[in-house]
């Protein structure tokens, strides 16, 4: 093996005979993946920009304005929607040839039972340049792939979600202790139920409340006369509002404005039948043949640095599984990350996200979803 020291000593001999300058051997000891991120951000900047599938949320949207787009002077064009919509939109422009966004973040299940049978992501390891991204020790649990074949969706997020919110001015937290207490008949027209006929966090929800607690209980459920909607915000207003009492599946996110504006929501404690383990939208994919590589690789290894996992985490309330980015926070608001509170084998027994799982239960129970509610 070369002594590092006697080649340091040949190169500071060469620099001194032909009378260059001592930055050379500072170049010349330039790591590989120093050189070829230097490269990748030159030539993004050539680029522009990178267009992104993102959750529409406006506090991530400003923090990726402030740290990634001032910094490297790349425009993100997002792309937001309801998740099915947005996917399938992608999956018809890939298969005609079109080439527009660059990466997606989202759900899981949309992404397995769609993306990933159409053959329009690709590897994402490939990737990943900085150190900090490469190496498994920086991640809870090492690198985590939601596929089967481990290398198309990545997993940033693991916890255990708020997906049930209420209205504190119609309830209080203790009439809900568990999901037995959604058959009460006070609630009755009074619950929020995001379509779990559709890929999401209702149809999540949904799944889990069938394996604990079985099909029967889901029929007495849709007696209650359910509230339906595909849109995260109309539930959330109209729970905001005061015209239903409590909201099944929604996301954080989605109650920012009006927890902002001291309007009378909040989550609800985990039911005594616990909940699952959630990715959150912290999937990531990168569309195949994307149009603006240089830019996508750039904003994939900041996403997946130290500094894109907090943006990410604290704009969604959906904790990283970064090492190195406090989570313990999020726990005043009902989210407990994994990283904290579980063990890796906890966490494989109780997430519902991964392929396998999605196709053995949740496609099941999306199945008796559009049998019971139409």
């Amino acid at each position: 093996m070369p002594n590092p020291l006697r080649k340091f000593s040949i190169q500071l001999t060469l620099c001194c005979i032909l009378g260059l300058p001592l930055s050379v051997i500072a170049q010349t000891a330039k790591p590989a993946w120093q050189a070829d991120w230097d490269k990748t951000i030159e030539l993004a900047k050539k680029e522009g920009k990178v267009v992104v599938s993102l959750p529409a949320s406006t506090e991530l949207r400003a923090g990726i304005e402030r740290l990634f787009e001032k910094r490297f002077g790349i425009d993100v064009e997002p792309i937001v929607g309801r998740a099915s919509s947005v996917v399938r939109k992608m999956i018809e422009e890939s298969k005609a040839g079109v080439r527009y966004v660059d990466l997606h973040m989202g759900g899981s299940e949309s992404v397995v039972t769609g993306m990933l049978p159409e053959g329009v992501i690709e590897p994402l390891e490939p990737h990943m340049l900085l150190p900090e991204v490469k190496d498994p020790k920086q991640w809870w649990g090492g690198h985590i792939w939601v596929d089967n074949a481990k290398k198309f969706v990545y997993g940033t997020l693991a916890y255990q979600p708020e997906t049930l919110w209420f209205n504190t001015q119609l309830m209080k937290a203790e009439d809900v202790r568990s999901f037995d207490d959604l058959l009460d008949d006070k609630l009755k027209n009074k619950i929020g139920l995001l379509d779990p006929r559709t890929p999401g966090s209702g149809a999540s929800l949904w799944s889990y409340m069938r394996e604990v607690k079985g099909e029967d209980y889901l029929r007495k459920l849709v007696g209650q006369k359910l509230a339906l909607s595909r849109d995260q915000r109309v539930l959330a207003e109209i729970l905001a509002k005061g015209n239903i009492a409590v909201t099944l599946g929604l996301s954080y996110y989605s109650f920012t404005p009006f927890l902002k504006a001291g309007l009378p929501v909040a989550s609800l404690p985990a039911p005594k039948e616990g909940m699952y383990v959630a990715g959150g939208s912290g999937h990531l994919v990168v569309l195949k043949n994307a149009p603006h590589p240089n830019a996508t690789r750039l904003f994939l290894n900041w996403f997946l640095s130290r500094e894109g996992q907090e943006v990410y985490s604290r704009a969604m309330h959906q904790p990283t599984r970064r090492l190195d980015v406090d989570t313990k926070w999020l726990r005043e608001f009902g989210v407990l990350p994994a990283k904290d509170h579980l063990t890796i084998e906890q966490y494989y027994k109780r997430q519902n996200q991964f392929e396998e799982k999605i196709n053995r239960l949740r496609e099941p129970a999306a199945a008796l979803a559009r049998k019971l509610l139409g």
